[in-house]
């Protein structure tokens, strides 16, 4: 049954009521993330999620994440509340302005989030403040660039350099007053560098991922490796990872089926960053949770990803942290040409 965000919305302040609110320490909770700039009216995607931030005193050690209630699929992080102290420290951080750019909040029991929202929204388009949320993206992306460490497993290495390598999107997402999405971000980023006339900075941008030469048959073969992983690993899993919640049965039309949704659109390139993603966490909950023939059984399949991809060691992640260092500074003054660029930003 197709559920419109209106629907979602309320289905999210229900259960905020019903559960958070009631919580020790709660200090409010406001939507997060893509939801803020859809209507009411609009259909949500079955492979969309809402995203509810908490605010607690007293948040809780290992987040919900993804769980279905009155037939919406919720994905409810908590934060403490001395990460929105003031409307300063929100428009200067990158992952949460954008939630604050227009009136989202659920529950506000002090004000205090309305008080925010209220400069924030005002101040989000400021020159000042998106130069600042791109700087915060690039600090952010040049501790990921650190040299990793290599006794953790190699999945998770592999994880730390994806999640590092993926923020330059954001930089470039950030300059464009664009939502720093997570699963689509290399979509969301081809469209707004070709609108922006930049789209051979795109292909740079693939090539240090390691999907720009791939085709549409080559990930196709990952996805099918993929949805049988992430079933095993969704079954196995016991010990309290934090993307635990991802790979549930809740998770799985996101993962699997909104990845297929990109390929069908004809970006298969872009989609092999989420597929990398997940099967580098199945592979990390196989590694400590399942028995050693299980994790026999999908280890070529995972070793076949990372070869696409151009990755057989520690090495080559270090090697395409060093490409990435290199393209930082064009990454950048593409990012100040877009900002410069752009009607809505504003003096």
């Amino acid at each position: 049954m197709r559920v419109t965000v209106g629907h979602a919305k309320a289905a999210a302040r229900a259960w905020v009521n019903a559960a958070a609110c009631h919580e020790p320490g709660f200090a409010g909770a406001f939507f997060h993330g893509s939801v803020n700039g859809l209507p009411d009216e609009a259909i949500l995607p079955p492979t969309s999620d809402v995203d509810v931030i908490v605010i607690s005193a007293n948040p809780p050690q290992v987040k919900p994440g993804k769980f279905i209630y009155q037939r919406v699929l919720l994905e409810v992080s908590y934060l403490s509340n001395d990460r929105l102290q003031s409307p300063e420290q929100l428009l200067a951080n990158y992952q949460l302005a954008g939630s604050f750019r227009t009136p989202g909040i659920i529950a506000d029991p002090s004000r205090h989030l309305t008080r925010l929202q209220a400069v924030v929204g005002q101040q989000f388009a400021k020159r000042e403040w998106v130069r600042r949320r791109c700087e915060d993206v690039r600090t952010k992306l040049q501790h990921d660039l650190l040299p990793p460490d290599e006794s953790r497993i190699f999945s998770d290495q592999v994880l730390a350099w994806l999640f590092g390598t993926g923020k330059t999107t954001h930089i470039l997402l950030v300059a464009g007053l664009n939502n720093p999405t997570v699963r689509r971000r290399y979509v969301a980023v081809h469209d707004l560098l070709r609108d922006n006339g930049y789209a051979e900075l795109h292909e740079h941008l693939l090539g240090l991922l390691g999907s720009g030469q791939m085709t549409r048959a080559q990930v196709e073969q990952h996805l099918v490796a993929l949805a049988a992983v992430f079933d095993a690993a969704s079954a196995a899993i016991k010990s309290p990872f934090v993307f635990a919640a991802d790979l549930s049965a809740a998770a799985r039309p996101i993962a699997i089926d909104g990845t297929r949704d990109l390929i069908e659109a004809g970006y298969h390139r872009e989609a092999m960053f989420w597929i990398a993603v997940t099967y580098s966490r199945c592979q990390s909950v196989l590694d400590q949770d399942a028995p050693a023939a299980m994790q026999e059984s999908f280890q070529a399949g995972y070793q076949r990803l990372l070869r696409d991809l151009g990755i057989h060691s520690s090495a080559d992640l270090q090697a395409r942290r060093a490409m990435t260092r290199d393209l930082l500074p064009r990454i950048w003054d593409v990012a100040q040409a877009i900002i410069a660029a752009n009607p809505a930003v504003e003096d």
